[in-house]
């Protein structure tokens, strides 16, 4: 059966286009001082698209893009899109050999970067084409490569199942997962948007990153829906609430320390927020008293997102309307569905708690190239239909509410940022000192969560706590750097020889080092 019409896909790059013609004047883009309106965003995505087409870079490949979030980063995504060229956005943050791990893996056919590329370039060797976004990198620059001012691309039609982006963990053992989110997935964020209020008068202002995925869930609905996006490229608590106050916000994304951050500042109620229609958050546990202040003191509703950028089931709690919820991360949204499952991969029996998996219209295809990857994070029930699982562990109460545990992978989300033990537990190994390690996520009044390891030297090896701390950090992406090294005798270990990190965790809140 098909779709019914006011359901039907929509590629977002075809919605731009009539959001130009409507309303030409209006506000596409905003970043400091720049503005695009409708008419230049797409005329600026059409000569990025011709641009493509002239280059060869055909529909279902790659670009990449690593950049401070600006009005020229967006047209670039969308203009690719246009083109059925997915976009591979990564963070300026990672390593040298991260970068060059992801570039590769997304077999990108060009990058587009700024000045916050510029130390991780050399490590591509110049095998990548090259278009500086800016000025501050050498080069040709972005309005040298663009197709004429009045170029139009061939038309091309957008597959639903086509790569839209290609989103990145933060690995550091050279095999970086690339998590390819297709079209479909993406109109179906669009679609659960017209319940927040998204529309032509929508003002979204975002302080989050172009490169992550927290981001991309709230900026591709206001597009596309025809409102207006501005940009911070970098988040300051007291320039978000002057520039929310001036353009009159309507919607935003933060994550938890964000929302922290802001509520501590002494002159928060000194600002009329009153234009806010919804704010919401995700990537990160979200303090119960945290959210309760935000509901207090900041006008408009309150939204919190669980989920995946893998995909799969999404949990929304609308915490306006269910402050007796706080402590949950909602229900399942609607258009998809979330079980329990236990150690075994059978279902939890009602009442009990499980592994959370879930299924939607809004689902990666896979990690790309990564196909043993992508069926570790797959289960399927008894009819084969397919799940994604979380690695979080919940229960859901009487009302059908999910209430998170613990996180089976021990995952740490560091200020709204996924972050692998195993990635830094990796990178200590690599020292000659270091017999055994552990990582754990403990929690900081700054970030949420920051990774704290636990080292096991070689027996006779006196290197100092200092000395590891500082080659590990030295050797990982700005996100990712550890906030304290112990070196203990031995790790706590279960009879079958599993590491107890429960303990760790413990140790640490004791003080024990």
């Amino acid at each position: 059966m098909s779709a019914p019409a006011e359901t039907a896909f929509r590629a977002i790059p075809d919605l731009i286009r009539e959001h130009a013609a409507a309303r030409p004047r209006h506000t596409a883009l905003g970043c400091g001082a720049e503005r695009l309106d409708y008419a230049a965003l797409d005329a600026l995505m059409d000569r990025a698209a011709a641009a493509l087409q002239r280059d060869g870079v055909a529909p279902g490949q790659a670009v990449a893009i690593c950049a401070h979030s600006s009005v020229h980063y967006a047209a670039v995504f969308l203009g690719a899109l246009r083109a059925g060229v997915a976009v591979a956005p990564i963070a300026p943050s990672v390593t040298a050999a991260q970068f060059a791990a992801m570039v590769g893996d997304a077999q990108a056919r060009r990058l587009f970067a700024d000045d916050a590329a510029a130390a991780l370039l050399p490590a591509l060797g110049g095998t990548v084409p090259l278009t500086p976004l800016d000025a501050s990198l050498p080069g040709a620059g972005l309005a040298d490569w663009l197709a004429p001012p009045g170029a139009r691309p061939a038309p091309v039609p957008i597959d639903p199942e086509w790569p839209f982006n290609i989103i990145y963990s933060s690995g550091t053992t050279g095999t970086p997962k690339g998590i390819v989110q297709p079209h479909r997935m993406r109109w179906a964020h669009v679609l659960r948007g017209a319940a927040y209020g998204y529309g032509p008068d929508t003002v979204t202002l975002l302080a989050t990153p172009l490169y992550s995925n927290t981001t991309l869930v709230v900026f591709f609905p206001t597009i596309a829906n025809g409102g207006a996006v501005h940009l911070m490229p970098k988040f300051d608590a007291a320039a978000y609430l002057r520039l929310a106050e001036q353009i009159r916000a309507t919607h935003t994304m933060l994550v938890p320390v964000q929302y922290q951050r802001l509520m501590a500042r002494p002159d928060f109620d000194a600002h009329d927020l009153r234009s806010f229609h919804m704010k919401f958050c995700t990537s990160a546990p979200f303090p119960t008293a945290l959210k309760a202040d935000v509901l207090r003191r900041w006008p408009g509703g309150l939204v919190e997102f669980y989920g995946m950028t893998e995909g799969g089931g999404t949990c929304i709690l609308n915490a306006h309307e269910h402050p007796d919820k706080l402590h949950t991360v909602g229900r399942p949204a609607a258009g998809s569905e979330i079980r329990l499952i236990d150690d075994d991969g059978r279902e939890a029996a009602p009442g009990e708690a499980g592994e959370v998996v879930g299924r939607s219209a809004g689902m990666m295809s896979g990690y790309h190239g990564q196909p043993e990857m992508t069926r570790e994070v797959e289960w399927f029930d008894g009819e084969g239909r397919r799940f994604i699982r979380t690695g979080d562990i919940g229960r859901f109460d009487a009302d059908g509410f999910l209430t998170l545990f613990d996180r089976r992978k021990d995952m740490i989300i560091s200020g709204g940022f996924n972050l692998y033990p195993s990635d830094l537990e990796a990178v200590l190994r690599g020292h000659a000192a270091v017999a055994d390690v552990a990582v754990v996520g403990v929690p900081s009044a700054q970030w949420g969560e920051t990774p704290v390891a636990y080292v096991v030297r070689r027996p006779g090896d006196a290197t100092s706590e200092a000395a590891l701390l500082e080659w590990c950090n030295a050797r990982v992406g700005k996100t990712q750097r550890l906030a304290a090294l112990h070196c203990i005798d031995e790790l706590p270990r279960s009879a079958i020889g599993k590491v107890l990190k429960r303990e760790l965790r413990e140790r640490h809140a004791a003080g024990a080092g």
